[in-house]
């Protein structure tokens, strides 16, 4: 597999191998040994998906320490914008954010350790978004930052994929502005 280290320590994009032919192809989606080669020793204990329409935006959550949650996300089905927030806050790269569109032909894979804020726009009907994550989900620890705050100026590129405003829950609509979750997570 391939590793691409981006410009946000500890954060990277996952090439897999993928053997096909014509019958179709075939590829690890994980393999405990190789990742660990890599330096994700996390170990995994649960695993989600969900299913979007075209223009969903799903974001930006965290999940506070002590129950900080790693996540190793995937399209099975469809495509995504996806975006991850250093939301660390002793990292000199606190507030940057690194995207990757995530589809069903390119088969990347995100690794998105804990400490960061992590959303995603679907790119097609009927996408199917697989992630592992190394921590269970605890609600009372979650925390929402709108994915469209002004200090973070996140370019969800709508124009490229054909959409003005995308479809967002009235949980994320609620979110916290940056500022006001900078506020909370450095107690």
């Amino acid at each position: 597999m391939k590793v691409i280290p981006t410009k946000i320590k500890d954060l990277l994009i996952i090439e897999p191998d993928v053997f096909g032919d014509q019958r179709g192809f075939f590829m690890e989606s994980y393999n405990q040994e190789k990742y660990q080669s890599i330096g994700l020793k996390e170990k995994f204990v649960q695993d989600n998906l969900s299913q979007s329409a075209k223009g969903v935006l799903r974001g930006l959550h965290l999940q506070k320490n002590p129950f900080g949650q790693g996540k190793l996300v995937q399209v099975i089905k469809g495509a995504v914008l996806d975006v991850a927030v250093d939301a660390r806050p002793q990292s000199p790269t606190y507030g940057q954010w690194e995207s990757v569109e995530l589809n069903e032909e390119n088969k990347k894979q995100f690794w998105i350790p804990a400490g960061f804020l992590h959303g995603f726009l679907s790119l097609k009907d009927e996408t199917i978004f697989f992630y592992k994550c190394t921590e269970f989900y605890h609600p009372e620890a979650e925390v929402s930052v709108l994915w469209n705050d002004s200090d973070l100026k996140i370019d969800w590129q709508l124009e490229k994929y054909g959409l003005t405003q995308p479809l967002v829950s009235s949980k994320d609509q609620e979110g916290l502005s940056f500022q006001e979750f900078s506020k909370i997570i450095k107690k």
